[in-house]
């Protein structure tokens, strides 16, 4: 994994970064001026755990904090977790023929960013897959709206993303695009095996080479008026009918 010095703010990034990676957390900003439980609970937290605490203002927090709300709370990171794509083909191995993988093509906003993440994460999904040009990195707002997933979930940045769903189908990985003009339904789909899903960025959806190395292209029926969803609740719908057909 690649590793980088960043901050995260906000009560359930860091709390989580605090939970589930504690020795690549540096030190914690708490607003000293603050009475909220929640920041005791972590600043309490992180001292059993070695991690050096600091009570500061406000100001000091907006300026690690950035335009993200940090809600009284940062934390110096040493670790972005994001993997290599060396490391995919070992992942969906070790799935034993039940991968899932959620593909993200392009996704720029890090607020639909980490909410695909939290959404795959709440799934169960093996990892996330994302191209490490035009896409949003894995950043403390991405963290932030991930609630914690970008610290549980494998989020792989891979250089060529067409290269690398060849790689998965070589490895038995069943590859369905979403596309609103596609004539099939998701819901037609078999998805109990090794599966990624794959989905389009905000503003062009899936990109012709991406389009090209599917095996299928399938849409979300939808009855209503609205042409599409937003990229974080389709990445929702879909792999929550993953879990679905998985579970029966």
């Amino acid at each position: 994994m690649s590793k980088q010095n960043q901050w995260i703010v906000g009560v359930n990034a860091v709390a989580s970064s605090i939970d589930n990676d504690a020795d690549h957390v540096r030190e914690v900003l708490i607003d000293g001026s603050s009475k909220n439980p929640r920041l005791t609970e972590i600043e309490e937290n992180a001292r059993r755990k070695g991690i050096d605490v600091r009570r500061v203002n406000t100001q000091a927090l907006d300026g690690v904090g950035g335009q993200v709300r940090h809600q009284g709370v940062a934390a110096r990171y040493a670790a972005a977790r994001t993997w290599d794509e060396s490391e995919l083909a070992g992942l969906v191995e070790a799935a034993e023929g039940k991968a899932l993988l959620l593909v993200l093509d392009g996704v720029q906003d890090p607020h639909n960013l980490g909410a695909c993440l939290r959404s795959a994460a709440a799934a169960g999904a093996t990892a996330v897959v994302i191209p490490k040009d035009k896409s949003a990195p894995v950043n403390a707002t991405v963290r932030k709206t991930s609630a914690g997933a970008a610290d549980r979930l494998p989020v792989v940045s891979v250089t060529n993303l067409a290269r690398c769903l060849r790689e998965l189908q070589k490895q038995g990985v069943w590859i369905y695009g979403l596309a609103g003009e596609a004539d099939g339904s998701l819901y037609a789909l078999d998805l109990k095996g090794n599966v990624a899903l794959v989905l389009g960025g905000e503003a062009d959806g899936l990109r012709r080479l991406t389009r090209e190395h599917c095996d299928g292209l399938v849409k979300i029926p939808m009855p209503g008026e609205i042409e599409s969803l937003n990229v974080s609740v389709a990445a929702g719908v879909t792999l929550f009918e993953a879990v679905r057909q998985r579970a029966s």
